[in-house]
């Protein structure tokens, strides 16, 4: 419907954003993790987090592109 597009335009871009991250995540290693204790877990999506954010630091420096 109608109503249904403007809805899905307005939201788009940030989907669209945050869907890449996690695809990119998947690429690295995934979502699954395969540790013993919510600690570890958390501690594992984190360092995945962390070289997603370093990956996408090292694209911005090698472009030009100020990040800070």
């Amino acid at each position: 419907s109608e109503c249904q597009q403007r809805r899905n335009k307005r939201i788009a871009k940030t989907r669209a954003r945050v869907e890449h991250v996690f695809a990119s995540v998947d690429q690295m290693g995934g979502k699954l993790i395969r540790t013993v204790g919510q600690a570890r877990a958390n501690f594992a999506m984190t360092m995945m987090a962390a070289c997603y954010n370093l990956k996408r630091l090292v694209y911005f420096q090698r472009a030009g592109i100020k990040a800070f």
